[in-house]
């Protein structure tokens, strides 16, 4: 039986999900065709994800394409999953994480977040990643971004910015390595939870989920359950500018998680070391501390304010 593959149409999806079919083809054994959709966040680019609802947008219809038949698995990059996923579904699969940092594209090929001139204008669409910039170089002149992956390149000719911040994960994953000036580590930079890591969704009980179990990496399973857990402690979202980023060292999970205002003056920075079968009591503990040491007030204000 043909295994339906639900997708957003952006070439980094595209690659995505014809990347974990090459997977399903080779170690399953089974056909796969892809099923592309078109989500609201997709459709709507020209405000923040924030003003419109959020990561959610890009994952609903998709979710619905499972639930009423028309597809039998998503791919989804696992850090645009909001706290719940949908009723009568399930993630089944993480495969491989790719890296997780973040990625300076600058318009002089090589120069790094440092060298940048000063009050440089720097695109991003990222609350997350706007706060921590802020903090880094409170000189820069940011600029909101919207789009996929090329026409995000594309800007820094069109509106002469000097850079622009993407995930490493998705410019390698499109063969764009070469552009990328500066992998910002994440003492500078936190990742978005997930960032770099796919899941693969399916209905809830569907066998075809035991079946993808086979494409299921050990150690990017333990960093979603550890750094989901902190998004889910906070309730989270898009508009919110938190990180969570999970190292694993034989059979420990480090956890190092943010939350941080938006402006990135104010920042609760929370560590947690945990085992990998209880991963996501890290991040559980995490979200615990930087609630109880500020991170409520600071989370109250935040959605007080306007997107």
């Amino acid at each position: 039986m043909t295994v339906r593959i639900a997708t957003r149409g952006s070439d980094l999806a595209l690659a995505q999900a014809e990347g974990i079919a090459a997977k399903i083809r080779s170690q399953l054994g089974r056909e796969t065709e892809l099923v592309v959709l078109k989500t609201t966040g997709d459709r709507i680019q020209s405000v923040s994800l924030a003003k419109i609802g959020g990561k959610g947008l890009f994952v609903k219809e998709i979710e619905e394409a499972l639930l009423d038949g028309r597809a039998d698995v998503a791919v989804h990059s696992a850090k645009d999953l909001p706290a719940e996923i949908a009723s009568g579904c399930e993630l089944a699969a993480f495969p491989e994480r790719a890296d997780a940092r973040d990625a300076l594209v600058a318009r002089r090929p090589g120069v790094t977040l440092s060298e940048l001139p000063p009050e440089a204008l720097v695109g991003t669409g990222s609350v997350r990643r706007e706060a921590q910039l802020r903090r880094a170089r409170a000189d820069l002149r940011i600029v909101p971004l919207r789009g996929n992956v090329p026409t995000r390149l594309q800007k820094l000719e069109d509106e002469g910015l000097d850079a622009v911040v993407l995930a490493c994960a998705g410019l390698d994953r499109l063969g764009l390595s070469d552009r990328i000036s500066d992998r910002l580590e994440p003492r500078w930079m936190l990742p978005a939870v997930c960032q770099g890591i796919l899941a693969l969704e399916t209905r809830a009980g569907d066998p075809l989920a035991a079946d993808l179990a086979a494409l299921d990496d050990a150690d990017a399973r333990t960093a979603a359950l550890a750094e989901r857990a902190f998004l889910i402690g906070l309730g989270g979202d898009c508009s919110t500018p938190l990180a969570a980023h999970a190292r694993l060292d034989g059979d420990r999970v480090h956890l190092e998680a943010m939350l941080c205002s938006r402006d990135g003056a104010t920042l609760y920075r929370a560590r947690n070391e945990t085992g990998r079968e209880v991963a996501a009591e890290a991040g559980a503990a995490a979200a615990r501390e930087v609630l109880a040491h500020g991170g409520q007030a600071l989370l109250d204000a935040l959605h007080a304010e306007p997107a």
